[in-house]
């Protein structure tokens, strides 16, 4: 079974079962005995954060984001 298999199976399931699927799926990537990728992803935003507030990063509008994003992704 391929990757892409596995996928179309996922993307048939129930949206909750999606859901409990991707929460698996994430635990599944935490480290043994250290933090988790959830945790490593908000200490990633608060260091960002706190970067913006300090003025050494510039905020950009998310309509400008989404706008870059979906034009690369042509």
């Amino acid at each position: 079974m391929t990757v892409k298999d596995v996928e179309s199976a996922a993307m048939r399931l129930s949206t909750k079962a999606r859901a409990r699927l991707a929460a698996r799926l994430l635990k599944s990537l935490e480290k043994p005995g250290g933090k988790g990728i959830l945790d490593d992803w908000a200490d990633e935003a608060e260091r960002r954060y706190r970067a913006y507030k300090q003025g050494r990063t510039k905020a950009i509008p998310a309509e400008e984001v989404f706008r870059e994003a979906r034009a690369k992704l042509r």
